[in-house]
C-alpha cells in the first residue's frame, strides 16, 4: 500500500498494511511504524483505535514508555509502541505504581500473544489496533502485508 493512499472503507487497523518490515534492526524490532507517520488519516485511525477503550475512564495522565519522567498519585494510561514480552511495559508498570500511580489501562499498536503480553491482558484494561483476524500474524512476526513491499523480510519458520 501506498503509505499516502487511504482507502475509502477503513476498517479498525486498516493502517497496519503501511508498517514495513524491519529488515536492518534487531529482531525484536521486527516491524517498523513510522510510516503511520507519514499519513495523518492512518495515525488519526491509530490513536482513534487505542484510545476508543478508555474514552469513558478517568484517565489524568497519559505515560509514554520512552517519557523521561512522571508525574504520579494519578490515574494513568500507559502507552508503548509494541509489547512483545511485556518486560517493558511491565517495569514501567512497576514503576508507575511504585511511585503511587494507578495504572488506567495500557494502550500498544499491537501485544503479542506471549506469556508476559498475556499476563497484562490478564491484569489490566488493554487496547490494541489489531483486529483479531491478524493477531496471529503479529504473533508470528511476519504480516502478509510485507509482501507489497518486494524487500527481502525471512519468513519466519
Amino acid at each position: 500500500m501506498d503509505v499516502l493512499t487511504t482507502p475509502q472503507e477503513r476498517d479498525k487497523g486498516w493502517y497496519l498494511a503501511l508498517m514495513a518490515p524491519n529488515i536492518k534492526g534487531p529482531p525484536y524490532a521486527w516491524l517498523d511504524p513510522s510510516r503511520l507517520y507519514c499519513n495523518q488519516q492512518a495515525l488519526q485511525d491509530c490513536v482513534e483505535d487505542l484510545i476508543r477503550p478508555f474514552q469513558n475512564d478517568t484517565i489524568d495522565l497519559v505515560a509514554g514508555i520512552d517519557a523521561m519522567g512522571f508525574v504520579l498519585g494519578l490515574r494513568v494510561l500507559v502507552v508503548d509502541q509494541w509489547v512483545e514480552t511485556g518486560g517493558t511495559m511491565k517495569a514501567a508498570v512497576t514503576l508507575i505504581e511504585r511511585e503511587g500511580g494507578t495504572v488506567a489501562g495500557i494502550a500498544a499498536i499491537c501485544i503479542e500473544d506471549t506469556a508476559g503480553g498475556r499476563q497484562i491482558k490478564e491484569k489490566y484494561k488493554c487496547s490494541t489496533c489489531v483486529p483479531e483476524f491478524l493477531q496471529p500474524q503479529f504473533n508470528n512476526k511476519y504480516l502478509e502485508s510485507f509482501k507489497t513491499f518486494g524487500t527481502q523480510c525471512n519468513k519466519p519458520k
